[in-house]
């Protein structure tokens, strides 16, 4: 599968424009502000109809304009897919693939997969848990419609729950009853998802530490434990904090509390990893992640590199580049404010590319 044509209408900082695309590497390079990443974020857009970087649709528009469209042309199993996505402000954004529209856009999901590479990454080690949750929920759910449909459902009875706490304190009264309700359907999906990040792990680990190995040329090692209060109470977890629930007016118990702990030498690598070391981190998780859904989909997803090579040493780069230059990889952008470092790289991996410069 790759990605042949894109065109953009009113999307951030572009007017209209078309790319036509190699089927194997595209590199965007130019100053910053110039729209480089906003070209990889279309392209991820096309395949989860939201934004990697901004999840506020109308926010996404160019400025002054009251709408933007995106629409692709994919190859796909030797036929030509056409997808498009249009966003207008005060309406419902409209979905469509081969000029059907979407009822539900979680029936796209994984139809034309894409791993991005970007700077914003870093939040996955120095945000909250809920970014570590969001990473793996979003690599599972694009070859498990079961799981995405678990899920959906979870966070809609957690908001149901979470109401009725706020309910109940506003009003100074309590009906535990009531809860039961919710409490034994939040219950069982956390048992279905908390298995289904477990054994998702369990394959995923070694795949990412590999990644890193060779990234790192075994210099280093890491590793990810995950957290989980299903772990030692898979049962009973919502009885036991029902009192500090209802103090705080929220559920602070199950699976949407689930965390990972990425460790570098033993150690948590928020704290002691070189910058370095944390994008070298984030590198093998996206890798581990391509190969991951290519396995569950046998699919090869596009892979969009935003502004990789920054605050690597030359060596991680050679590795970084060798990695990719692998014919389980198939499509790949990248974005660079460095031309004759991009050019350096494309010498190294000597595959038919194009490169389109922005001014």
């Amino acid at each position: 599968m790759y990605l042949k044509k894109i065109h953009l209408v009113h999307f951030k900082n572009f007017q209209e424009k078309s790319y036509d695309f190699s089927s194997r590497i595209n590199a965007f390079v130019g100053n910053n502000g110039m729209g480089k990443t906003n070209v990889l974020d279309a392209i991820y857009y096309l395949s989860f109809f939201k934004s990697y970087f901004n999840h506020i649709d109308a926010q996404n528009i160019h400025f002054g304009e009251e709408f933007f469209f995106l629409e692709g042309w994919f190859e796909k199993n030797e036929k030509e897919e056409w997808v498009q996505v249009s966003v207008k402000k005060g309406e419902k954004k409209q979905v469509q693939r081969n000029k059907k529209k979407y009822e539900r856009m979680a029936d796209h999901v994984g139809s034309f997969p894409v791993v991005i590479i970007s700077p914003a990454d870093r939040d996955l080690i120095t945000e909250g848990s809920d970014v570590r949750r969001k990473f793996i929920d979003r690599i599972i759910s694009q070859s498990d419609a079961l799981y995405l449909a678990d899920l959906l459902r979870y966070n809609k009875v957690l908001q149901q729950r979470n109401a009725l706490l706020k309910y109940f304190a506003a009003n100074r009264t309590f009906n535990e009853l009531q809860l039961t309700i919710f409490d034994k359907e939040i219950l069982e999906l956390s048992q279905n998802i908390y298995l289904k990040r477990e054994e998702f792990l369990k394959g995923f680990i070694p795949i990412f530490k590999s990644y890193y190995d060779q990234i790192s040329t075994g210099k280093e090692s890491v590793d990810i434990s995950y957290q989980s209060q299903l772990q030692e109470n898979p049962t009973d977890f919502l009885r036991k904090a029902l009192e500090k629930d209802r103090l705080l007016q929220h559920t602070t118990a199950g699976a949407h509390k689930d965390d990972l702990e990425f460790k570098l030498g033993g150690n948590r690598i928020k704290k002691f990893g070189s910058q370095g070391q944390q994008k070298s981190f984030l590198i093998a998780l996206k890798l581990a992640e391509l190969e991951m859904i290519k396995k569950q989909t046998q699919i090869t997803p596009i892979l969009l590199l935003d502004d990789i090579f920054d605050k690597l040493d030359e060596s991680r780069v050679e590795q970084i580049i060798s990695l990719v230059n692998h014919e389980h990889f198939g499509q790949i952008f990248l974005s660079d404010t460095h031309p004759e470092r991009t050019t350096k790289v494309l010498k190294k991996i000597n595959e038919e590319h194009q490169v389109f410069h922005l001014y």
